[in-house]
């Protein structure tokens, strides 16, 4: 089973990745993980009882690594600790942007790609600096992924 080791500004943690339920996104994000791709990224769109948004070179939502991923949807429910694909409008617009929910997220059901889940150190996703609300969760001095990579468990 593929599992995603993430070294964070504020501690460790491991996702399960599902890759029989997102075999697509899952390679992607571990071609991604392997290229180094992630190292040094931050933390950049970060909402209070929603979610933590990672995954952008740019720091500002707006980048990506240039792949596009199409929607691999599932009757997995978005809950707490859950890991989904961050997209545009295009349902199929999906690259290197992900998110982690702080809690239950059952409105994003159907709508994003689940392909991942908390193991262990959702503690440390819970300790993320929070963005400004009126700002769509833009975070001035961002946490970061100091290290991902990918581990056998």
């Amino acid at each position: 089973m593929k599992k995603l080791k993430l070294t964070l500004s504020t501690g460790q943690v491991t996702i399960e990745m599902f890759s029989d339920v997102a075999p697509n996104h899952v390679s992607r994000i571990s071609e991604l993980v392997e290229s180094g791709f992630y190292n040094g990224l931050t933390f950049h769109r970060v909402i209070d009882g929603f979610m933590a948004q990672t995954g952008c070179p740019r720091g500002d939502g707006t980048g990506g690594s240039g792949v596009k991923i199409p929607a691999e949807f599932s009757d997995i429910t978005f809950a707490r600790g859950t890991v989904g694909m961050a997209r545009a409008v295009d349902i199929n617009s999906a690259d290197s942007q992900f998110f982690i929910c702080f809690a239950d997220c059952p409105f994003l059901d159907g709508q994003y790609t689940v392909w991942g889940r908390v193991v262990s150190g959702m503690e440390n996703i819970d300790q993320i600096t929070r963005g400004d609300e009126w700002l769509n969760g833009r975070v001035e001095k961002p946490d970061t992924i100091i290290r991902a990579e990918m581990v056998d468990e």
